[in-house]
């Protein structure tokens, strides 16, 4: 079984280090303005699996951290996860939805319709690129 919820921001960070950078310090895992975003964690069977961040200026919303743990990977929670916050901010009004991609992880958002820009750039060992979706 399966749910989405919002959830507090520092529910985010335990899943976030360990699908995304278990080899950094924790607190690396913690954004500046985690308390300023909207945090949806999926649930599965009850357990906290997978968490996404959302953090908008307007009308433009950027999703960060979409993160599901390990053991639960390659099972469509991610995609569900996605399919979630992109229904979050067609209610919300909001006119794009972008994010910095890993490289290697640009298939699955081509999935959902996003597309790259020519933005890219090199942090904590991951070649990123700058995709967004217009709403």
């Amino acid at each position: 079984m399966v749910q989405i919820e919002q959830i507090f921001p520092s529910l985010t960070w335990r899943i976030r280090h360990e699908a995304m950078y278990p080899e950094l310090p924790f607190d690396s895992v913690k954004l500046p303005d985690d308390f300023e975003g909207i945090h949806f964690g999926l649930y599965l069977d009850h357990k906290l699996t997978g968490v996404v961040s959302l953090f908008h200026r307007d009308s433009i919303y950027q999703f960060r951290k979409l993160a599901v743990l390990p053991s639960a990977q390659k099972a469509g929670l991610g995609s569900q996860l996605m399919a979630y916050i992109l229904d979050f901010c067609k209610i919300q009004k909001a006119t794009k939805l972008w994010c910095n991609a890993r490289v290697n992880a640009k298939e699955f958002y081509f999935k959902f319709g996003f597309h790259e820009t020519d933005r890219t750039f090199f942090k904590d060992g991951y070649d990123f690129v700058i995709m967004e979706k217009e709403l």
